[in-house]
């Protein structure tokens, strides 16, 4: 299951760094991740420093 950016994203971009899949872009508001190409490694939940991804 693919995970998902919460709307408590600050734009910091580090979940973007550490994606092995280049799964997640800049959105207009805050980062989103691409269902279709998210491996659910969780390295993104890992380094965001606000706790905004979230599983499923």
């Amino acid at each position: 299951m693919a995970f998902t950016i919460t709307d408590a994203c600050v734009k910091c971009g580090a979940c973007a760094e550490q994606c092995p899949v280049e799964a997640i872009s800049e959105g207009d508001e805050q980062y989103v991740i691409n269902a279709d190409v998210c491996v659910s490694c969780g390295a993104c939940a890992e380094q965001c420093p606000v706790s905004a991804i979230e599983e499923g």
